[in-house]
């Protein structure tokens, strides 16, 4: 009798592990999850409710979580979320389907980074400067992102890149009239040294690679549309790496900086020493951006940055100071100690 119930729990046991082992089996092991976290303090001159004192904040910047998978070999998917500290809530940053055959045919699908330039598809993990460039200014739902599908391929491993997608865009803040026209945006990037693969880009390479690029971009919806030029060069010296960005932006109607037609640039240095300082390595970065903050009114930003890198984007320490003149609003500087990890 034992005999018997005891051959009875093992079959039973089978048939349980038996659509288990066959479960886990389906299950692809190139998912990956990751992380990212940008917290910061901020001191504001003139910015307390009494309008003459500094206002002192601690802030949570970003919270992200990253989800990669695959389905096939080349079907993938991506989800990320973001914590949004406006509004105290967890929102989806990125849900894209992937369909990537190769460096010449990919689409991707959901929510994601629409063709836009170079800051926008650095986002703020992947910028040299803690903030992010206030002339950048094209529309987007949420963190830059939009709604839609793109289509982008690269040759020479990402020597020559374009990107092209159609998406919601905004809506007219008249609802009358909106005649709901969808956002046409393209990227073409052309990398004259070393190639920057895939849909993404970087603002810093911390000099693992020489980087001499130019973007050009475009986007249109309906009669509206916008239109900007960057280009970066970095280059490993051997006694450091020196960084040069730059980037002008034109708005018509679309996105802008506070009137149907208004344009703004940044130019942007940067000096990556190569001698360690305890884990780390020091970069300074000096900024000046200048555009119209509202229609007719200019405004520049002169910004210093003090970066301690230690690993990369993943792990880094950023304290920056900006002198901001502005003919419209009063003029505040502004402090900010920022600490970013990823993993």
């Amino acid at each position: 009798m034992l005999r018997k119930e005891a051959v009875t729990s093992a079959l039973a046991m089978a048939a349980l592990i038996t659509p288990i082992s066959a479960m886990s089996a389906d299950i692809d092991p190139e998912i990956s999850v990751g992380g990212g976290l940008r917290t910061s303090f901020t001191s504001v001159e003139n910015a307390a409710p009494d309008g003459e004192s500094s206002s002192s904040d601690f802030n949570l910047d970003s919270v992200r979580l990253y989800i990669n998978g695959q389905v096939t070999d080349n079907i993938k998917m991506t989800v990320n979320t973001e914590y949004d500290g406006v509004e105290e809530k967890v929102r989806v940053l990125d849900a894209i389907a992937r369909f990537e055959y190769s460096d010449t045919f990919n689409i991707w699908a959901g929510r994601f980074l629409p063709a836009s330039d170079r800051s926008n598809l650095s986002g703020p993990y992947y910028l040299t400067t803690w903030n992010f460039p206030s002339v950048q200014a094209y529309p987007a739902i949420f963190a830059g992102r939009d709604d839609g599908v793109a289509y982008w391929g690269q040759a020479n491993e990402g020597q020559f890149k374009w990107q092209f997608s159609v998406t919601e865009g905004p809506e007219d803040p008249v609802p009358a009239e909106d005649d709901d026209d969808l956002l046409y945006s393209g990227r073409l990037t052309l990398n004259l040294l070393d190639p920057e693969p895939g849909y993404y880009n970087s603002s810093t390479y911390y000099g693992e690679k020489d980087i001499l690029a130019i973007g050009l971009v475009g986007q249109s919806q309906g009669s509206d549309s916008a239109w900007s030029v960057d280009a970066l060069f970095e280059k490993n010296t051997g006694a450091g790496t020196v960084t040069l960005e730059g980037a002008y932006y034109q708005y018509d109607g679309l996105g802008g900086l506070g009137g149907d037609e208004s344009e703004g640039y940044f130019v942007l240095a940067g000096f990556l020493f190569p001698q360690e300082i305890g884990p780390g390595r020091l970069q300074p970065v000096i900024r000046y951006t200048e555009g119209e903050v509202t229609d007719g009114a200019e405004g520049d930003i002169s910004e210093f940055n003090l970066n301690y890198i230690i690993k990369g984007h993943n792990a880094r320490i950023s304290a920056a100071y900006q002198d901001r003149n502005d003919e419209l609003f009063s003029d505040n500087d502004t402090f900010v100690l920022g600490l970013q990890l990823q993993m």
